[in-house]
């Protein structure tokens, strides 16, 4: 953690966006956008307070070992991670969706074990598991819905929004794992060190979660 800066770390994209808001309502305001700006720490409004801008399955990492205070991250990278040193006290209620098992439309249901491929493995795994089964993973890090259509998978395990990019590549949802949404993290170490100032960030978090809900 750097010395005396708060420090927040996002991912680019969707997340980001739908966090500006809550982050407002904290009176926290980045003096650059993320999408044009080449910077990897980013200023804002307020000058002890940082934005780290890293991959989305990495945030829970930067935050774990300390190198943000608090982050946002979906539940689905936060299911993977594991969660270990991560306090997760408020589900912010934005980027939502599903992860799901998805086939082809024409499936015939395979003899012996399922190979699924995903980037989930851990979560894949686990969810098998609690089914009794065991399965074969395969992990891909993008374009998952081709697996099925070229044989080197049955079935793929993904987040899925409006379902619109399965069917265009004919595949069909199977299985419905978790819902997803955005959640704030905390570091646990820096939840001691900083507590007063870190649950009067949570509590701002929380009021604007609350009137994005009203809204």
């Amino acid at each position: 953690m750097m010395n005396d800066v708060f420090t927040i770390a996002l991912s680019k994209g969707r997340i980001f966006k739908e966090t500006l808001p809550l982050l407002a309502h904290a009176g926290i305001v980045p003096k650059d956008d993320p999408e044009t700006s080449r910077k990897l720490i980013m200023d804002t409004n307020q000058d002890d307070v940082k934005l780290i801008i890293i991959r989305a399955t990495d945030v829970p990492t930067y935050v774990q070992y300390g190198a943000a205070e608090v982050g946002i991250a979906g539940k689905d990278v936060l299911m993977e991670h594991g969660g270990e040193g991560l306090y997760e006290p408020v589900d912010l209620e934005i980027a939502r969706c599903k992860l799901m098992v998805a086939g082809r439309v024409d499936e015939v249901a395979p003899d012996g074990r399922l190979r699924i491929a995903t980037k989930f493995v851990n979560c894949t795994k686990r969810y098998y598991a609690g089914q009794g089964k065991q399965v074969e993973t395969i992990k891909l890090y993008g374009s998952m819905e081709l697996a099925p259509l070229v044989g080197l998978a049955d079935r793929i395990v993904d987040v899925v929004d409006t379902g619109n990019t399965l069917k265009a590549n004919g595949l069909k949802p199977l299985e419905h794992i978790a819902d997803i949404s955005s959640r704030l993290i905390v570091n646990k170490a820096a939840m001691k060190m900083q507590h007063e100032r870190i649950r009067g960030f949570i509590s701002q978090i929380q009021e604007a979660v609350v009137k994005n809900r009203k809204s």
